[in-house]
């Protein structure tokens, strides 16, 4: 396709728009993809690819996507990911389509309950709008485009030419159209093989096994709008038939695979990608998308995300002391203040409640910097330039990581869980300017290495938390 966009008028419109919301790097970046790019990089832009090539912070990046998509440049979607072979089991244009039950991937034949940490990616298309490209009309790509650019998923690591990889590992592929019919006669090799579709996910495994046979073996394909599991079937190295049959009513590309070495080096690359749980923590997403992320009898599973609670010790007293006007506006400047560290750590304010605060990050060690960021600028509130006022402001604050539930409640994306519990508790015994944090978060090493850095000592005592069993663990970083 050629590389220039359609619609100039309502696109340069859009980009305008784009330019005043995003950092300006990042908006000239994808300006520059849009204009130039090739179809692949507009087609499931793996976001932090994106901000490494164009020189930018993963942050600047995926708050420049988000505006993108808000503004309809961009199509943001939510695909499940198979941790086994790095597929695409499932695609949506929000989380609320994602499912919180078990997911099957047929060419590993195994379950996975989807976690928002480990098996969601958010990716981002190219409105067609905008430009028009290939992933538009998938049923036309050619192949070896179909498995780079829509079976797997962003995360894979898959080398420039695919074309050569699958000839390693196929033996022989053919197209069917809807309700076409058709054979293919092969010589099985004496090596496990499985028959794979790749747009309905339907696999058959063959275990080759034996004496090698010159009698011709047969073997049926019927595809249709429900996968079926196939079982195993065994056969000996030798002539094989394999006749197949399109009940759906999409192009299909059955091929049979060798699942060797070559296979398993081709799904078993990594690279790092914007997964669901780091977007739920980035507050740019929670601005714009306050009320649209999850439905609300939808239960997520997060593996492990940090909370950080704060809250203004005596605040009562402090409006009896200042009057009521003055502690307003330093209470609003406090929560202000709160916001732009927690931003600038890439997590998220999640609520406030009365003078508390509840966010999220990512890392614990991004929850311990916001932490003591906090700390120091607190007494800076409320004044000219950042100074006077604050030395009327006790912060206590309590951190916890841990696994949790992305739920709506109230009407809002929120968490619920055990962990959020402790994070809260573990802020109630803070004392005036105590950071408290419990050892899941101090003895992580990235942590550690952040304290070492910054001087701070932890001191570690032993406390009981109301609803929790054992006695937990917790640091003072004094």
């Amino acid at each position: 396709m050629e590389n220039h966009i359609p619609g100039m008028t309502e696109t340069a419109s859009l980009l305008v728009l784009l330019r005043e919301a995003a950092e300006p790097a990042a908006a000239a970046a994808i300006e520059k993809m849009l204009a130039g790019g090739s179809d692949a990089s507009l087609c499931r832009v793996n976001v932090l690819d994106f901000a490494k090539s164009a020189g930018i912070t993963d942050d600047q990046a995926i708050g420049a996507f988000l505006h993108a998509s808000r503004l309809g440049i961009f199509e943001m979607q939510w695909n499940v990911l198979c941790p086994g072979c790095g597929a695409v089991l499932d695609s949506n244009t929000t989380l609320k389509s994602v499912q919180s039950t078990e997911y099957h991937c047929q060419l590993c034949n195994a379950g996975y309950e989807p976690s928002l940490d480990e098996m969601v990616e958010v990716t981002f298309t190219v409105n067609p709008r905008v430009r028009k490209i290939a992933a538009h009309d998938p049923d036309t790509m050619p192949p070896n485009e179909f498995y780079q650019q829509m079976f797997w998923g962003s995360w894979a690591d898959l080398p420039d030419n695919i074309g050569e990889a699958l000839d390693r590992i196929e033996l022989d592929a053919i197209e069917l159209a809807p309700g076409e019919k058709a054979t293919m006669s092969l010589v099985l090799p004496d090596r496990f093989c499985i028959v794979f579709e790749p747009i309905t996910h339907a696999a058959q495994f063959i275990d080759v096994k034996g004496e090698a046979t010159k009698e011709r073996r047969s073997l049926s394909m019927i595809y249709n709008k429900f996968v079926a599991s196939h079982t195993m079937v065994e056969m000996p190295p030798g002539p094989l038939r394999i006749s197949f049959e399109n009940k759906t009513d999409r192009r299909l590309l059955p091929g049979v695979w060798v699942a060797d070495d070559d296979l398993h080096h081709l799904i078993g690359k990594r690279k790092p990608f914007l997964t669901a749980k780091r977007l739920l923590t980035n507050q740019t997403f929670r601005d714009l998308y306050r009320t649209d992320a999850l439905e609300s009898d939808q239960r997520l599973k997060i593996t492990s995300l940090t909370f950080l609670f704060t809250d203004l010790k005596g605040s009562t007293a402090l409006y009896d002391r200042v009057g009521d006007l003055k502690a307003y506006d330093l209470v609003r400047a406090h929560f202000d203040l709160l916001n732009k560290i927690v931003a600038a750590e890439e997590g998220a304010v999640v609520k406030t409640i009365g003078d508390a605060v509840m966010a999220t990050f990512e890392t614990s060690d991004r929850a311990v910097s916001a932490a003591l960021k906090m700390r120091d600028a607190i007494g800076q509130v409320g004044g000219p330039d950042g100074k006077g006022q604050g030395q009327d402001l006790l912060l206590k604050i309590g951190i916890h990581e841990g696994p949790c539930l992305a739920v709506v409640l109230n009407d809002r994306q929120d968490y619920f869980g055990q962990t959020v519990n402790i994070a809260a508790r573990v802020q109630g015994l803070a004392d005036s300017r105590a950071i408290l944090a419990t050892g899941a978060v101090v003895e992580k090493p990235e942590t550690a290495k952040l304290l070492e850095a910054t001087g701070v000592m932890p001191v570690a005592q032993r406390q009981a938390l109301r609803g929790v069993t054992h006695e937990l663990t917790l640091y003072e970083l004094p």
